[in-house]
Formats: structure tokens, C-alpha cells, sequence
């Protein structure tokens, strides 16, 4: 099971601030990130740009609680199968322009694939609905080789839900190839609380995202899944289009002739 991040007092958030950043850095990181909410729960996400779509990655158990299934006859056999759906997660992105909140938009995003937290990878990746709506979106770390252990890393997520959005947070590569439940995780010490599930962490030299939080036990110790394992899972379900721009997107709509539910 997924262990939540432990609840902790707001003060902490704004008590850990992030070191000096690159100045063109943080903006971009800030503006590929959202907040996620799905009923009840509330998560972050990353944009990733494709052509007109705008598509988010997140952690399968933030959009847990959307997940249904109903029975349905197969038209072909006459048997009886489990459809499972989604309904639509919400993206919120929280403006801010010269030091001031000055105001919210939220859009409509549905579920294109998942893959559980208790049987699964713990990820999601959803389709924003309306087109064009981001500017920017994020680039994948490609190296072949995992980063280095004490590389310096940046957080950005919607750290307590909405309220905390858009927080940035700084560590380092604290860990690799954390082995749990024989599901491979990276360790940092970036700061990270609830709401900091499915947000980016990027590489503070360049920006590339290096991996997807999900996990933490307290500040200063914080999993994410590796980028490496999230390239080997898309490309297992046919998904990494969605990950490298280079890669042929297989028809203008691919994702409507993929399952929605991934099972390891």
C-alpha cells in the first residue's frame, strides 16, 4: 500500500525554502506544474505538450478515487466483461503576477491511462480536454545513465493542495534504485507534504524532469519514481509518445484505442 505523506503544520512549508535558483529555471518549473483534484484528493501534475494537446502526468493514486466499473456485454462473444472508467480530474493552475495572486482557472481532464499504486506503477497520465490552454511544458531527462547521487534537484508541487501550489523546494539525489515491493524508487531530501504526490522533479542545472514524487516519510525523506521507469513503463503500453516529442504519435487520437487501466 502507498503511504501517504504524513500531515505536518503549514509553517514547516514556508520554513524549508528552496536555495537560489536560475532565474529562467523556476518560471518555466512554475508554469508546467499544477494542481490536480479528484473528489476528495488533491495532487500535483506536470504538463507535457503534444501539437494542440496538453497532457498531465500524475500519480495513479491521486485520481484513485475517480476510478469505476460497471458490467457490459461483449458485442462479439455475448459475454459478460468489467468496463473500468474514469471520471474527469480536475487541472487547476493558480496565476500569479508580479508578487500577487490574481486569480485561478480550472479545466476539465480525462484519465487516458493508468496504472494503480497497489498493483501497478502509481501512474496516471491525463488528456486536458481543451486545447491550447498551456504555453509550455516540460522536458524529459534522457541521459542513459541515472543521475549522479548528490545531484542538486528542485520540487514543485501543489504542496498541501491548492493552497500550497505552485511551492518550490530544493535537495539532492539522496538515493537510486530503492527497491520496495520490487518497485524500484529514487530518494531525495527535497521537502515534500501532502499534495506533493505526482509533482515533477527536475534537474536544477538544466530544468529536465528526472522523476515523479510520490512517497515521503517526513521532511528530508522524499521517493520519486525515476524517469528511467516511467520511459519503460509508457513504452510498454505504447504511451511514450507522451514522454519524448521525437517519438511518432501513432494517429491524431491515439490514446482512444489503448485501455484505460494498466495491470502489472
Amino acid at each position: 500500500m502507498v503511504k501517504t505523506l504524513h500531515a505536518v503544520t503549514l509553517a514547516l512549508i514556508f520554513a524549508s525554502p528552496a536555495t537560489a535558483a536560475e532565474p529562467e529555471i523556476v518560471p518555466h518549473l512554475q508554469n508546467i506544474s499544477v494542481t490536480i483534484k479528484a473528489g476528495f484528493s488533491e495532487g500535483s501534475g506536470v504538463i507535457f505538450k503534444r501539437e494542440k494537446h496538453s497532457f498531465v502526468w500524475t500519480a495513479a493514486h491521486v485520481v484513485a478515487g475517480l476510478r469505476k466499473e460497471r458490467k457490459a456485454v461483449d458485442a462479439k462473444t455475448g459475454a459478460t466483461k468489467t468496463v473500468v472508467e474514469f471520471d474527469d480530474a480536475k487541472v487547476v493552475k493558480v496565476l500569479v503576477e508580479d508578487g500577487r495572486t490574481v486569480g485561478r482557472y480550472e479545466l476539465d481532464a480525462e484519465v487516458i491511462k493508468y496504472s494503480s499504486a497497489d498493483h501497478g506503477e502509481d501512474l496516471a497520465l491525463l488528456r486536458v480536454r481543451a486545447k491550447g490552454q498551456f504555453a509550455e511544458g516540460t522536458k524529459f531527462y534522457k541521459a542513459e545513465k541515472p543521475p549522479q547521487l548528490g545531484m542538486k534537484l528542485y520540487h514543485v508541487g501543489s504542496l498541501l493542495g491548492e493552497l500550497g501550489s505552485n511551492s518550490l523546494t530544493d535537495g539532492i539525489v539522496s538515493q537510486r534504485g530503492r527497491l520496495i515491493n520490487k518497485t524500484i524508487y529514487d530518494q531525495t531530501n527535497a521537502t515534500s507534504f501532502p499534495g506533493s504526490s505526482g509533482g515533477g522533479i527536475y534537474e536544477a542545472a538544466t530544468g529536465k524532469y528526472v522523476g515523479m514524487l510520490v512517497r515521503g516519510a517526513g521532511e528530508g525523506f522524499s521517493l520519486y519514481v525515476p524517469v528511467r521507469r516511467m520511459r519503460g513503463w509508457a513504452r510498454k503500453v505504447k504511451v511514450d509518445w507522451a514522454m519524448d516529442e521525437t517519438v511518432k504519435m501513432p494517429g491524431s487520437e491515439p490514446w482512444k484505442n489503448l485501455p484505460i487501466e494498466d495491470v502489472k
